[in-house]
């Protein structure tokens, strides 16, 4: 008897050790860890945030001027040029390594539809004052990857922390709401919150009119006033 049970151990035992080489092999072969170590899954988009209501990402009509653009990052260069003393052109990490900020931000479209969103970006402040503006700078002008351009004054810029988006609640912000950088143009028009931007120039021509500010569209762009001028 005592025969018996020994040989049933012995089977016990080999049977569980090839087993376990076995499961090892797949946890090779598979990329599985075979430990409890963490991994970094795609972030998810919230929708609430310090118990307000966020919109979706998805809460956007698509009203741009030659429809959503394929932007490619491995040769995107952001242009900061004009009246500044140091001339920039930076690569999409440049940017984004920059110290970030969020901000929960509503934009209001002339079709009558709104979006209220947490944004996360760099302080376009910060990009002037690293590429240093001429003293008689006053407006910035920013130009998109489809040809778009509009412009808002330094001083506003200066004073309310506007933002280049490149996140909307907590996802990478999305080729068709203007990867890799939206404007977020706090209090203003959504024909103010350019997409896909390639290029900011510092300029001291507060009259420069954009592709909707041409086509009758108020150059402030505030939307505490009709959009038409």
């Amino acid at each position: 008897m005592d025969f018996k049970r020994t040989i049933l151990v012995l089977i016990i035992i080999v049977v569980a050790a090839v087993y376990i080489v076995d499961i090892s092999g797949f946890f090779a072969n598979h990329g599985v860890p075979e430990t409890n170590t963490s991994r970094v899954l795609a972030a998810v988009e919230v929708r609430n945030y310090q118990g307000e209501k966020l919109s979706s990402i998805m809460d956007f009509r698509e009203n741009s001027i030659k429809g959503p653009q394929h932007v490619n990052i491995s040769n995107y260069r952001l242009e900061i040029t004009g009246l500044v003393t140091t001339p920039r052109s930076l690569t999409y990490e440049e940017v984004t390594g920059l110290p970030g900020y969020q901000k929960v931000i509503t934009l209001h479209c002339v079709e009558g539809w709104d979006a209220t969103v947490l944004w996360e970006g760099i302080k376009v402040d910060d990009l002037i004052r690293n590429a240093g503006a001429s003293p008689d700078a006053n407006t910035v002008i920013f130009y998109a990857y489809d040809g778009y351009s509009t412009s808002l004054p330094l001083d506003y810029i200066e004073k309310n922390d506007i933002l280049l988006a490149y996140g909307m609640n907590n996802v990478t912000l999305p080729e068709d709401r203007g990867y890799p950088f939206q404007l977020v143009a706090e209090d203003k028009w959504g024909y103010k919150w350019i997409k896909w931007v390639t290029k900011i120039e510092i300029s001291k021509d507060p009259s420069y009119r954009g592709y909707w500010e041409q086509r009758g569209y108020s150059i402030g762009g505030d939307t505490s006033r009709s959009f038409f001028s």
